[in-house]
C-alpha cells in the first residue's frame, strides 16, 4: 500500500475509534445523569429529570434525542474534515456571514465562538494553513482584516451540508403548516431559556462525611 493510502487507512481507523469512544461517552453521561439511557432498540432516550411523564416530557425528550443527533452529526462532520468542531463552527460562521454581506473580523468570529482573541488567532493559523479560510483587508476599514472562505472551503462545507439540509427541510415540511409557528414559537422559548440560564463558577460542596463509628474495646479477663 502507497503512504497516501495507508494515511486514509489511518485516518478512516482513528475515526472509528473516536466514533466508538465518544459513543461509549454518550452511554456513561446518560446513566450518570440518572436518565434512561434508551428503549429496547437502543437508540432513543426514554426518561428525563421529571417525577411526573406526560407528553409535554415526550417534547424535551425528543428534543434532546435531536441535540444529540446533531452534536454527533457535527463531530462526524469535523471528523470527515481532519478538523475539530470548533473549527468547524468557525467556517460555517465566516460562510453564513459572507452570503449576508457582513464579512467578519478576526474579533468577530473570536466572540461568536466565545474565545479568546489568542486562541482565535490559532485558530485562523490552522485553517488558513488547511486552505480553508484566509485573511483579507477589511474593505470597510484598510487597516484591519476581515475572515472569508476560500474556494476549498466552500466547497467542502457545500459537499457535506447541502444535502443535509434539503433533506432537514423536506422533514420540516412534514410538519402540518397550521402548527409550523408553535412549533417554532417552542423552539425560539427553549433558546431563551438556555440563554437566560446563569451557572456558578463556584465548586460543587463536598459531601459531608459521618465519622466512622468507634468499636468498643475488647474487655481483658
Amino acid at each position: 500500500m502507497d503512504q497516501a493510502g495507508g494515511g486514509q487507512e489511518s485516518r478512516r481507523d482513528g475515526t472509528a475509534r473516536r466514533d466508538a469512544a465518544g459513543a461509549a461517552d454518550r452511554a456513561r453521561g446518560a446513566d450518570a445523569s440518572g436518565e434512561a439511557t434508551a428503549e429496547a432498540g437502543g437508540e432513543h432516550p426514554v426518561g428525563y429529570w421529571y417525577p411526573e411523564h406526560d407528553s409535554a416530557i415526550d417534547v424535551l425528550t425528543a428534543l434532546r434525542t435531536y441535540q444529540a443527533a446533531h452534536g454527533d452529526m457535527r463531530r462526524r462532520m469535523s471528523a470527515g474534515m481532519d478538523m475539530n468542531t470548533t473549527d468547524l463552527a468557525a467556517l460555517r460562521h465566516v460562510i453564513a456571514h459572507e452570503r449576508h454581506g457582513e464579512p467578519l473580523t478576526p474579533l468577530g468570529l473570536a466572540r461568536l465562538l466565545r474565545i479568546s482573541g489568542a486562541s482565535s488567532s490559532k485558530l485562523l493559523d490552522r485553517l488558513t494553513a488547511s486552505g480553508h479560510l484566509q485573511r483579507v483587508p477589511n474593505p470597510h476599514d484598510r487597516r484591519s482584516s476581515v475572515v472569508v472562505a476560500t474556494e476549498h472551503g466552500h466547497t467542502e462545507v457545500r459537499e457535506r451540508l447541502d444535502g443535509l439540509h434539503a433533506r432537514m427541510q423536506e422533514a420540516a415540511e412534514q410538519v402540518p403548516e397550521e402548527a409550523r409557528g408553535e412549533v417554532a414559537a417552542f423552539l425560539r422559548r427553549i433558546a431563551g431559556v438556555l440563554d437566560a440560564e446563569i451557572t456558578s463558577d463556584a465548586p460543587l460542596s463536598p459531601v459531608t462525611r459521618s465519622p466512622a463509628p468507634q468499636l468498643p474495646s475488647p474487655r481483658r479477663g
